[in-house]
């Protein structure tokens, strides 16, 4: 029977810390499904992990739900395992959290409730602040949103998570759009229908580290940009026509020096200086026209945006034969 609910969740490098979490989340998960009569299944996509992870998730109990692992042939980036997520999840509905830990599971409830009763299609989960960051961090981020919604149709929440709800139409919806290059969180927030913010804090990780290095969140955002937003491209535009209005304005100055009081043309410094910030403003277009062919060019090659290794589903024991007591599946070697 499909699913109601499908709860996607990817993982890399979570060895450790995925069975007590896999323990919690099912917990929260049968609680929901079990108060309101729903069927629910876990879908827990491998990143290409480095180390067990993807033979433990192929170990995890079903306790009272289905659980699909989908372990991906090396690591895509977490677009593509969302995206493979969105295609193997069975549910009308579907529901992404992150897989260690900072995403509370506690919380389904709460998305779940404004879906049923009272029908938002999209609740997601918002940082409640950032003061536990460093400044340069949050400067980052708060320049990374204004740019990535300076002249945009749909604007796209600041602090926003992946953890987030989607309604049956808003999932459809989200299956129609046929980009490959994908930024979830733009692409959830740009189908409209009813959304709500929930704040919340992100629990400290107890297991491993994060990631995410300040390289790779600055990759993530390039592509982020150059995927859905314009705004480079328009302040590439802008930057070239206020250096040419300096230029023309600079020009004419130079001419009334030397008409009126007969002062010599400037000479080899500023002639040099000009061409140097000319030149570094070209380049700097050119790098960002460049970003922007490089995604057409992958959108017409056209090739797989992930390939699957590995595919397992485990269904649910039924409610008489459901352990007392879960054994948690041990960390490999």
């Amino acid at each position: 029977m499909t699913p109601d609910l499908s709860i996607v969740v990817p993982v890399f490098n979570e060895a450790s810390g995925l069975p007590f979490f896999h323990q919690r989340l099912s917990a929260c998960a049968r609680a929901v499904a079990d108060a309101r009569g729903m069927r629910i299944e876990i879908v827990y996509v491998d990143d290409g992990s480095r180390d067990d992870t993807a033979a433990i998730a192929s170990e995890l109990p079903a306790l009272g739900l289905d659980v699909q692992v989908v372990a991906l042939s090396r690591n895509f980036g977490k677009e593509s395992a969302l995206l493979a997520g969105l295609d193997h999840a069975r549910g009308d509905a579907l529901l992404f959290m992150d897989g260690d830990g900072q995403h509370p599971p506690e919380m389904i409830e709460t998305f779940v409730s404004l879906w049923k009763d009272e029908g938002f299609d999209v609740p997601y989960a918002i940082k409640a602040d950032r003061s536990d960051e460093p400044m340069p961090r949050r400067m980052f981020v708060r320049v990374f949103y204004r740019l990535l919604n300076f002249g945009a149709s749909s604007r796209i929440p600041e602090d926003a998570a992946d953890f987030r709800l989607l309604s049956p139409r808003a999932t459809a919806a989200l299956r129609r759009l046929p980009e490959r290059n994908r930024f979830f969180k733009g692409l959830s927030s740009w189908i409209g229908f009813r959304q709500k913010a929930v704040p919340y804090r992100p629990a400290a990780r107890e297991h491993g580290s994060s990631s995410w290095s300040f390289l790779r969140l600055l990759g993530l955002s390039m592509e982020a940009l150059t995927s859905f937003s314009p705004a480079p491209l328009r302040l590439a535009g802008l930057v070239g026509a206020l250096l040419a209005g300096a230029a023309f304005l600079y020009g004419s100055w130079i001419v009334v020096e030397r008409l009126l009081w007969g002062i010599p043309l400037p000479g080899y410094p500023s002639v040099v200086v000009g061409l140097m910030v000319i030149g570094g403003v070209q380049l700097l277009v050119i790098g960002i026209m460049g970003e922007y062919i490089a995604r057409i060019l992958s959108e017409i090659k056209a090739r797989p945006v992930y390939f699957v290794a590995d595919h397992a589903v485990r269904h649910a024991e039924p409610a008489g034969e459901r352990p007392a007591a879960v054994d948690l599946p041990k960390v490999l070697p």
